[in-house]
């Protein structure tokens, strides 16, 4: 089954009950049993919900593992599968992460004694310095989060099996239907559903998934022993999300390619970081791992000042917090996104006060184009 089929067929399908085509909501918090302790494979929906079951069947089926889970949000995923380690154990964390992630590490995680350090892993070689012999796993976003430096995932997983270290993948900015980490050897894929998994900015959501079946084991234990669980209406919206996953991300791309050839000969752009540009560092990485490049680009102004007059002059790109949907958002990182990040380390990431980082949508490429030419004349 190929790519948009199993969008449309993959997972648990209708209802085999009345031969509804959509899967039910099943508004439910608990299930009639017929004796104790024999229920019909249901008994509390924090532990499982119909609903919430077809979504997680679908993303492992989509992502290639043996199982997913579906939790309230994207940082929820993220905090369960930390949760996966202990008091003493180091973790290694891409420099270039999701502010939110940052900071869940640095005020939350830290403080039950787990170590981490923040390296570019794009350099494999920056990565296997920063193993100690505490060290227990890898966590990597690629492209990142705003600054699309791409991870070699195939030499990561390599490094993470060569030390025993449990090996794991942000596939948001992606999705299953460009990048599949859990066939370059990770063990446990996440995403924020919340973009373009759900792709239309009405869901808040998050999606884990792993492996093998020893991991299923471990991650259903802590999401229902933590609790925090998708509820069956916003399930139900990321699976009508997900048929037009294929659709959608092909449009995000292929306005993102215009998009970002614009920006890079436009005068009044220091610079793009968008890894479909030949002239991005990792082009070549990034073409040999994913099927595409995504639609996701920032770009740098000369100032603050300029980031700012641009964002006011924009029609069709809206600014707002989140990405990866249907339409085209915009953004300062350094004031928004990642701004829980302390100013001298943003600095020294590159995630300048001029840095504007844009999610492109599915509009026409040429009313956005002329947007943002409108826009850059005004500077």
């Amino acid at each position: 089954m190929r790519a948009k089929t199993r969008l449309i067929h993959g997972g648990i399908m209708g209802d085999p009950h009345t031969g509804a085509v959509s899967v039910p909501i099943y508004q439910t918090s608990t299930y009639k049993q017929d004796g104790v302790g024999q229920h019909r494979g249901y008994e509390y929906s924090r532990t499982g919900n119909p609903t919430r079951s077809a979504l997680e069947q679908m993303m492992a089926e989509i992502e290639g593992g043996t199982a997913g889970f579906a939790f309230s949000s994207g940082l929820a995923a993220i905090t369960t599968v930390l949760s996966l380690f202990s008091q003493g154990d180091h973790l290694i964390f891409t420099d270039d992460v999701y502010g939110g992630t940052y900071r869940l590490v640095h005020q939350v995680l830290n403080r039950f004694g787990i170590e981490t350090t923040f390296v570019d892993t794009s350099s494999i070689e920056e990565t296997e310095k920063a193993i100690q012999a505490n060290t227990r796993g890898i966590y990597v976003e690629t492209p990142t989060n705003p600054l699309l430096k791409v991870t070699d995932l195939q030499k990561t997983a390599a490094l993470a099996e060569a030390h025993s270290l449990l090996f794991i993948v942000d596939n948001t900015f992606l999705t299953p239907y460009w990048q599949l980490p859990l066939e370059k050897g990770a063990h446990i894929v996440l995403h924020s559903a919340t973009k373009y998994l759900g792709g239309h900015s009405d869901v808040v959501a998050g999606i884990v998934v792993v492996k093998t079946p020893e991991l299923a084991d471990k991650i259903h234990f802590l999401q229902n022993a933590m609790g925090g669980v998708l509820g069956p209406q916003d399930a139900w919206l990321l699976l009508r999300g997900s048929k037009t996953l294929g659709l959608r991300m092909e449009e995000h791309e292929k306005n993102a390619q215009i998009i970002a050839h614009f920006l890079s000969q436009h005068p009044q752009i220091e610079r793009v970081y968008y890894p479909g540009l030949p002239s991005h560092p990792h082009h070549s990485l990034a073409s040999q791992q994913a099927k595409g490049f995504g639609g996701m680009i920032s770009f740098a102004v000369k100032s603050e000042k300029k980031a700012l007059e641009l964002i006011d002059s924009l029609r069709y790109f809206t600014l707002a917090e989140s990405l990866g949907a249907v339409e085209s958002l915009i953004s300062l990182p350094a004031r928004m996104t990642h701004a829980s990040i302390p100013e001298e380390r943003r600095n020294l990431l590159g995630i300048t006060p001029g840095l504007i980082r844009i999610s492109v949508g599915i509009e026409d490429a040429e009313d956005l184009i002329e947007d943002l030419e409108q826009g850059l004349a005004t500077l």
